[in-house]
């Protein structure tokens, strides 16, 4: 990768039950350290309205979220250094059948790496990915994306911290929901409304630090079923080794993306993010556009059976690339709150 593409990144888009999940954690490792986590809860009444608010109409005029702060090194550590902590992991969960509808569509066919294209392999990841909606105080609606994370509560998905918060103000958005596997204004498996929000303190306290950009959404269940127990779910990995092959997920509102109706992919050789000062970051040589924050980088992701594991999300970009937070402690103790 030339070390001139690796340009300062501005944001994109915008800016345990052990047993019960299959964790993978060495004997010698100790629970993630105490973090500024921050849980926003949902009354039942303004999930109630969540769930009426989002009309046809609202959904299509929701705007991809592709504004925000500068990303800055804030008081992160000094470079992208790899695994601080014990490595921790959670399988995926098999996703219904339907998940195989559009198996036979290219599946073999490789995406380039310097560019998205339509995700046509069906699969786990057709069915936990999805497009997130939400408010803001001012009465603006927005767009972004999320994906199903394997969790003791068979609730959560993975996000981005700028599709949560406002790292500026703190304010943290409402009228939040997740509609797994959105496609051209389908809502094939229903509309999911969050009863709890989650974000790490040090996104806001930095003033939206893009280390910390990630966030985790827990949400409510439709048809009397949880969200794993209707689409399945992807693994998610936390002190994972870096510079893996990776695939990245996302609803991104350009044209040539679909104008964010169709699920769009990306994939490569993961690097460091060198051009910014600080930062933790790791990314490809890819970008989605506005729309796509908060959708999944998945390393050992099978694209016969479209399922991986989460080890970031969409977050910020640069020239051509496209970078997410590493999930550390901070992200796994997050998790572990989002998740119990």
């Amino acid at each position: 990768m030339k070390t001139n593409r690796r340009k300062a990144a501005g944001l994109a888009g915008a800016a345990l039950g052990i047993a019960a999940l299959g964790l993978t954690v060495p004997a010698q490792a100790q629970p993630a350290p105490a973090t500024g986590a921050v849980a926003t809860h949902v009354s039942a009444s303004q999930q109630r309205e969540a769930s009426h608010f989002w009309t046809a109409s609202r959904l299509r005029s929701a705007r991809d979220v592709t504004t925000a702060p500068r990303a800055h090194a804030g008081a992160a550590t000094a470079a992208a250094e790899g695994p601080v902590g014990a490595p921790v992991s959670v399988p995926p969960v098999p996703g219904p059948a339907t998940a195989d509808r559009h198996a036979a569509a290219a599946r073999s066919a490789a995406s380039p790496a310097s560019s998205p294209t339509a995700w046509t392999g069906g699969g786990l990841i057709s069915t936990t990915a999805g497009k997130v909606f939400f408010q803001n105080n001012s009465g603006g609606t927005f767009a972004c994306t999320a994906t199903v994370a394997n969790s003791d509560n068979k609730s959560i998905v993975l996000t981005a911290g700028h599709c949560v918060v406002n790292a500026s103000t703190g304010e943290v958005y409402h009228n939040w929901v997740f509609i797994p596997g959105y496609n051209n204004g389908n809502r094939p498996y229903g509309t999911f409304t969050a009863t709890d929000l989650f974000h790490d303190d040090q996104y806001v306290s930095t003033g939206g630090n893009a280390n910390y950009d990630f966030a985790f959404a827990k949400v409510g269940q439709v048809g009397g079923r949880t969200l794993v127990d209707t689409v399945g779910a992807e693994g998610i990995a936390f002190n994972s080794p870096t510079g893996q092959d990776v695939h990245s997920f996302g609803y991104g509102g350009s044209a040539a993306e679909g104008s964010g109706e169709r699920l769009n992919h990306c994939e490569g050789t993961e690097f460091a993010d060198t051009g910014r000062a600080g930062s933790t970051m790791w990314g490809i040589d890819c970008v989605q556009s506005g729309g796509s924050s908060g959708g999944g980088f998945l390393s050992n992701f099978d694209t016969s059976t479209g399922g991986g594991y989460l080890v970031g999300n969409i977050s910020v970009s640069a020239g051509s690339n496209e970078y997410h937070p590493y999930l550390g402690n901070e992200a796994l103790s997050l998790y572990q709150r989002a998740g119990a």
